[in-house]
């Protein structure tokens, strides 16, 4: 009866051991090569403060056909009424 209660716990095990180990196969991600040809996001410059943002976090602002990037509503409200005081 013990070697039957065994043979079980090591076959439950075995399964246990075999599930882990093909679902850490399926986590791993393939390493991306330095040469890969796919476009990194591109970075774009607060004109107010100068900080370096990626363009697809950035507030945008158009005006007179010109696209500005933001930081924060911070900075593009302060480049607005820059320009606004500008403009007068």
């Amino acid at each position: 009866m013990i070697a039957i209660r065994f043979l079980i716990l090591a076959l439950v095990c075995y399964a246990a051991w075999y599930l882990i180990r093909g679902h850490r196969k399926k986590k791993q991600t393939p390493s991306i090569p330095d040469n890969d040809p796919r476009p990194q996001d591109v970075l774009v410059e607060d004109p107010v403060c100068h900080l370096l943002i990626p363009k697809h976090q950035a507030l945008r602002l158009r005006k007179n056909g010109v696209t500005y990037y933001f930081c924060s509503e911070e900075c593009c409200d302060q480049f607005v009424e820059k320009t606004t005081q500008g403009e007068s």
